[in-house]
């Protein structure tokens, strides 16, 4: 069944009440956590340096990213996504992730450098917050990387490229 285009004026409306109540529930995560998108700036910037040095998943990062500005601007888009719920990433971050050469023990490693830099650069509140959502998100990555590569995971398992003969 197709759909019947709204009248340009109940259209515009709706964007109105969206964009309102987007920017209402930005305002309020911002009070409960102190989440801003300069603190999002600063997570971004620590944590990828971190991935570029570090001998696991640095390596996955930096042979595929030859420019970080990029990648960098489009991570911070992401977090305010993610973080304050605004909306302003529109990526796909499953399908780039799913011909990587990675498995579980990636994902700890990338949720292990996040975790320490949350907690070194923003207040309790804040790293809390990112860090629930960073769970989430290598959760569903993970699955998705899984289920590319055959391997349908139950409930508590993690996928191992390599896994045991």
């Amino acid at each position: 069944m197709a759909s019947i285009p709204l009248p340009p004026s109940l259209a515009s409306a709706d964007r109105a009440e969206t964009e309102q109540r987007r920017a209402e529930t930005v305002q309020r995560i911002q009070a409960e956590t102190g989440i801003d998108e300069v603190m999002i700036d600063t997570l971004v910037e620590g944590f990828y340096a971190r991935v570029r040095d570090d001998d696991m998943i640095g390596p996955v990062f930096n042979d595929r990213i030859t420019d970080w500005g990029p990648h960098l601007d489009q991570m911070k888009l992401f977090w305010s996504s993610i973080a304050l719920s605004t909306g302003v990433y529109q990526g796909r971050p499953m399908p780039k992730h799913l011909p990587l050469p990675i498995d579980g023990r990636h994902f700890d490693r990338w949720l292990a450098l996040f975790k320490a830099t949350a907690r070194e650069v923003c207040p309790p509140v804040a790293a809390s917050h990112f860090i629930v959502r960073a769970h989430r998100i290598a959760e569903s990555l993970e699955l998705g990387v899984a289920n590319a590569n055959g391997v349908l995971l139950g409930p508590g398992q993690r996928y191992d490229r390599q896994p045991n003969a």
